[in-house]
Parts: C-alpha cells; structure tokens; sequence
C-alpha cells in the first residue's frame, strides 16, 4: 500500500479523497507548512497539493520548499483557480510538479493520474535518467558509478515489491531473486529506511551493521 501526503483543508475534499483512494495510506495536513514539518519525519510515496490553504498559504507558493525536501516525490497540483499560463508555469522548471488537475476532480482521472505518478514518476524517473546518462557516455563507466545505478534500479523494484507493507520480508528470497549476496538486499532496505520510503519496521535492525555471511 502505498502512501499518499494531502495537503488540503477542505474537509469535504478530504472525505471524497478518501473514498477515491481507498486503497493507499493516507497522511493528510491542512497547509504546506505542516507538510513539509511530515516531510521532515518521512518520505511519502506522493504528494496532492491543493493551491488554496489553510492560513492563506498558496500551494505553488511552496513548490520548491516541498521539492527540496522530497525531490523524489511526484505532486499531483489540483487547483480551481489557476488559470491555464499559471498551470503550465506548475509544470516548469527544476521545481515543478508533475500533474495539475482541476478542481472538481473527475475520480477516475485522479485515479489514473495517481497509478502514473507512482509507476512511472519520481524515483522511478531517477534511475531512469542514470541508466540513459550511461548509455549517453558512449564509453564505460567505472564501476563504483555503473554499482550505483544497479542499487538504485535495484531498491526501486524492492521499493514497488515492499511499498505498504510493515511486515519483515523473506531476504533470503530477494537475494536469490536478485542474485545477490543477502547482505546486499539489507544495505537496500536499510538505504530506504534512511531516506523514508519504507518504515522502520521491515527490518528493525536497520541501524546495525549486516551481519556478516
């Protein structure tokens, strides 16, 4: 199950976003402010910003502050007030968001816009633009950089295969799944709890060293 950070203070949209995403975690918050102090604490798989908050805040005010701290994380911008020029400048840029939907929100297009972004945006484009920088270089890249890459590939199929669940996995399974050393597949998951995207409890002793083999 995958998990969703809300920002908005309508408590209507709050109820028919929960209807419509039934199926994910939700964390919901009523301003950008109280978004990123969520951010700070952990990483959610996507963020839906609504522009027009509590205590008079802007959500595309606020783009870059949530994009610094979670550059990883698609946004979904929905908005009833942004003109057309205001949605495509959302759009631009190093800051932008991924989607903008207009308010009110059409549920089966939320739904498709949620599975994209989280199949296809944010980490998943990260590695993507590693593995095209390599094959970009025409030449070999140097191990320690082409390790790398594969980590990243590596922990975000773990990251689709794990994402809801708080229960310890079979790492000798996924080791052998991945054909690799099952020290390997801790430092993963102990790389994804640091940086958020999995909680602590799918492997408790995460702040260990693995143990050796």
């Amino acid at each position: 199950m995958a998990s969703i950070l809300i920002i908005e203070d309508d408590p209507k949209q709050l109820k028919l976003y929960a209807r419509a995403l039934r199926d994910y975690r939700l964390i919901c918050v009523a301003t950008a402010t109280d978004a990123l102090k969520a951010l700070s604490e952990a990483k959610p798989d996507l963020i839906i910003l609504d522009n027009i908050l509590a205590a008079g805040e802007r959500g595309v005010d606020f783009l870059p502050r949530l994009k610094n701290a979670a550059a990883h994380v698609p946004i979904i911008l929905i908005s009833g007030t942004l003109k057309i020029r205001e949605q495509l400048a959302a759009l631009q840029g190093p800051h932008s968001a991924h989607f903008t939907l207009d308010k009110p929100v059409d549920l089966d297009e939320l739904d498709r816009t949620v599975e994209i972004a989280l199949t296809e945006c944010g980490f998943a484009e990260m590695v993507a633009s590693l593995q095209s920088l390599e094959r970009a270089e025409k030449i070999e890249s140097s191990e320690p950089d082409r390790r790398f890459t594969e980590r990243l590939a590596r922990q975000y199929e773990l990251l689709k295969c794990l994402r809801g669940k708080e229960e310890r996995p079979n790492i000798s399974g996924l080791a052998r799944t991945y054909n690799v050393a099952r020290k390997t597949i801790i430092r993963d998951l102990q790389d994804m709890i640091r940086r958020g995207q999995l909680p602590a409890a799918v492997y408790t002793e995460w702040q260990q060293e693995p143990p050796e083999e």
